[in-house]
């Protein structure tokens, strides 16, 4: 073993440390205290129910653990953007689970909240799973309403959301395990089955103090949307229960009667495990984003079997592409190649950058990937397109076009793995957030960005010195450098994958480990939509 997988892995198993410390204090949610104060009211914290309510052993892959994550702080934080949401199995189907998070500002709806609950149903229409809402919320948080109530993706879209997927077929089921308030009662009144815990429970779209000063009656809260008055009285409300593990009972019995939905119909086989071993990835994996390595190495750790069957893999070979197999499914691969290459013409290639020629490559690669209805898997390492004259007199932008084009108008599910960098228009082409990948996930080791960070600095430093210099000030090299420093250490902040991930541009941070895991979950959940949209690419680059 060579020091430089020694300082890899090291490197490698430092930054999962750093994942793991992170992931604890996440999941404590508003903190210990908190988590207390609901077990003596006789109730369970969002991640018990959700552990109660999945079959045991199974899988469960969290979205958005590190939502909101360094974010209103002056609000004292919101971890988790107080939601749990994830993909797991009840009764041996998959679904989509949503939990209010009520030692976080007692479930109270903040910006990224409404983002993270969006994406949460984003992901169960898409792939037409069964959505389980787990309602504890005192609604929205006043102070921020403004930037949560009435635009197109805020709060608002959650209940369209909930008509929508109402008509395509797919279940809904609410337990109401706390408070439920304002508009918030919509959403689980407008699922297909909604349950109460009695005493705990409570819905109603103004509580007993607002109902006090809209019109003067004195009623308290449990005889205004208790259990008793919605199950009993108003109709509003299915069942009760007396605590939450019946009432999470309750939504195992209906899944357990659930009909077979149709499936998409993609390919698998059963599953073997990589003949070169996963936990090398640590060794072979740089850590440092300039340094070159053969990202078929990465592949060959990551696929069953290690077998990766390359298309045109002596042309365009800055970018791989080619199929495999991922616990048993079968995939198309494009990932970036990261090592120098060399052209049959003896042209010298950058690892990492997107050529006309790759591009060309990729572009026909991922047309035969949806006419074959085989899913996609972009693994991306980029630092963007191919510039400079000769890049441009040879239609690099039209080549590019034709890539995005092929990626954009697929209609397979894509999946997106971002492992090192991804500036620019590299994230587009390799589908980006803003191209609908049914999962995006980053290793630790990522970083997202307009440009890499010493770029940026240095353009950004220079905008800042003109403009210092057109106001009459002079700037010393010393004033420069820590200008320079300033600007950097701002710029490094925004290129961690947590920064990403806590405004939702992706789905998570995993373990490279976990790679595969994640994608044999996101094309088990899209084998749960048939597709039935042409793969048209309209008007192509040629």
């Amino acid at each position: 073993m060579d020091n430089t997988f020694k300082n890899n892995e090291a490197q490698n198993k430092e930054l999962l440390f750093h994942l793991k410390e992170k992931l604890k204090r996440v999941k404590l949610g508003g903190g210990e205290k908190r988590i207390a104060k609901e077990h003596e009211k006789g109730k369970l914290t969002a991640r018990e129910r959700i552990s109660y309510l999945r079959d045991k052993d199974s899988e469960f892959l969290e979205i958005g653990t590190f939502a909101a994550d360094g974010m209103y702080l002056e609000e004292g934080g919101c971890p988790s953007a107080g939601v749990v949401a994830g993909i797991g199995y009840i009764k041996g189907r998959m679904c989509m689970v949503v939990a209010n998070d009520a030692t976080v500002k007692a479930g109270a709806w903040f910006p990224m909240t409404a983002k993270k609950n969006l994406r949460a149903q984003e992901i169960a229409m898409e792939n037409r799973l069964p959505i389980v809402y787990l309602v504890d919320s005192a609604g929205v948080f006043l102070p921020m309403q403004n930037e949560i109530f009435p635009d197109k993706e805020h709060f608002g879209r959650q209940f369209r959301n909930n008509a929508k997927m109402s008509s395509m077929g797919i279940i809904q089921i609410a337990a109401i395990m706390g408070s439920c308030v304002a508009g918030g009662a919509y959403l689980p009144i407008m699922s297909d089955e909604a349950m109460i815990v009695d005493k705990t429970g409570s819905i109603f779209l103004a509580g007993s103090y607002l109902v006090k000063a809209a019109i003067g009656e004195h009623i308290d809260n449990e005889t205004l949307g208790g259990a008793t008055t919605h199950c009993e009285i108003s109709g509003v409300t299915d069942n009760k229960y007396d605590s939450d593990q019946s009432c999470l009972d309750a939504i195992r019995n209906i899944f357990d009667k659930i009909g077979e939905s149709e499936k998409a119909g993609f390919d698998r086989i059963e599953s073997q495990d990589p003949k070169k071993d996963i936990n090398n990835l640590y060794g072979i994996f740089p850590t440092d984003r300039v340094k070159p390595y053969d990202m078929k190495e990465i592949i060959e750790h990551l696929v069953d079997e290690s077998t990766f069957d390359e298309y045109k893999k002596d042309y365009g070979k800055t970018l791989l592409c080619g199929t495999a197999r991922i616990d048993g499914w079968a995939i198309g691969i494009v990932a970036n190649q990261r090592k120098i290459v060399k052209t049959k013409k003896g042209e010298m290639q950058m690892g990492g950058v997107i050529y006309s020629d790759s591009a060309d490559k990729a572009a026909r690669f991922i047309m035969n990937c949806n006419q074959r209805k085989i899913p996609l898997l972009f693994i991306q390492d980029v630092s963007g397109f191919m510039v400079g004259s000769k890049a441009e007199h040879g239609g690099i932008i039209k080549d590019g076009a034709k890539m995005v084009n092929a990626m954009a108008n697929s209609v397979v599910p894509k999946f997106t793995i971002i492992v090192g960098n991804s500036y620019g228009a590299g994230n587009y082409a390799m589908c980006g957030k803003a191209y609908d990948p049914r999962l995006i996930f980053s290793w630790p080791t990522a970083q997202m960005a307009v440009m890499s960070g010493a770029s940026a600095a240095k353009t950004l430093l220079q905008i800042k010195i003109a403009s210092l210099k057109k106001a009459g000030k002079e700037i010393s090299s010393e004033d420069e450098n820590k200008l320079l420093e300033d600007i950097k250490a701002k710029y490094d902040e925004e290129l961690s994958p947590y920064y990403a991930a806590s405004r939702l541009w992706i789905d998570g941070v995993i373990d490279p480990l976990e790679t595969r895991k994640v994608i044999s979950i996101g094309i088990e959940a899209a084998n749960h939509a048939p597709i039935t949209e042409r793969f048209n690419v309209g008007v192509i680059q040629t």
